[in-house]
């Protein structure tokens, strides 16, 4: 399965798309999320954004498209480009949550991802369970042993995790499930940000074996037994949200999953 990159790469390495519509783009849109334009404002006109940005009129126009598209934004006859309502933002857009971490998130904006990843991801491991085939079985089990490699960065399990958790989302063969991988991958990106030496008494193998039980009820077809090993492994997850949250961290981060 290729994978697209998206929040996590972005949280871990920092770079994005260097395009002159992608810069408008996204510096509006994380001042947008940060509140520099609070909702109800209306932006600075085309002329001081073409200044501002050194872009032609058309780039402008067309970052606004997206920007729209996002719901971030509306434009208004006579009145100019509008920011809109909270509620009316897709936050199932990968560039929306990755600005909320560029500009910084809060514990309820993380403990609000795993619970909507409740919502999705046990019923997809239940799915997975009824239609995954033997080769996809394969892959999962390879993915979670994979997980417990002792030689594993920050980086690499937090790209493991996330390898795992999408495998399961295809797995379940409903085409819904895997447009919500932006939401479980921004979930990983922000207890990645959080991991310290304070998450460090968690062992690897145990948060290997933690996947493996996953694929283990969904070998053995068990749509329940599944379910609950999905939701176990999110709720340790966002424990740890909890315990990195309070923590005071010093240094770097650890090893551990982020799930």
């Amino acid at each position: 399965m290729v994978r697209r990159k998206g929040v996590l790469d972005t949280v871990i390495t920092g770079a994005g798309v260097r395009t002159s519509h992608w810069q408008v783009v996204n510096a509006l849109g994380k001042a947008i999320i940060a509140g520099e334009f609070p909702v109800g404002t209306t932006l600075p006109g085309d002329a001081e954004l073409e200044a501002r940005f050194e872009v032609s009129r058309t780039v402008l126009r067309e970052a606004m498209k997206t920007l729209a598209a996002k719901g971030l934004v509306v434009p208004r006859a006579r009145i100019g480009t509008r920011v809109t309502p909270k509620s009316q933002w897709n936050l199932f857009d990968g560039d929306i949550l990755t600005w909320h971490f560029a500009v910084g998130v809060d514990e309820n904006f993380l403990l609000h991802l795993s619970e909507i990843r409740l919502g999705f991801e046990p019923h997809a491991a239940a799915l997975a369970a009824r239609h995954a085939s033997e080769a996809d079985i394969i892959q999962m089990m390879h993915l979670a042993v994979a997980m417990g490699d002792p030689s594993h960065t920050p980086e690499t399990m937090a790209i493991a995790d996330l390898r795992f958790h999408l495998s399961v989302m295809e797995a379940s063969r409903n085409p819904f499930m895997r447009t919500v991988g932006s939401l479980i991958e921004a979930a990983l990106a922000g207890v990645f940000e959080l991991s310290s030496p304070a998450t460090a008494d968690i062992r690897i193998t145990d948060v290997s074996s933690s996947h493996i039980r996953i694929v283990e009820e969904i070998r053995r077809r068990d749509e329940d037994g599944a379910r609950r090993a999905m939701e176990n492994v999110i709720l340790v997850g966002r424990n740890r949200i909890l315990g990195a949250k309070h923590a005071a961290p010093q240094g770097g981060a650890s090893a551990v999953s982020a799930d």
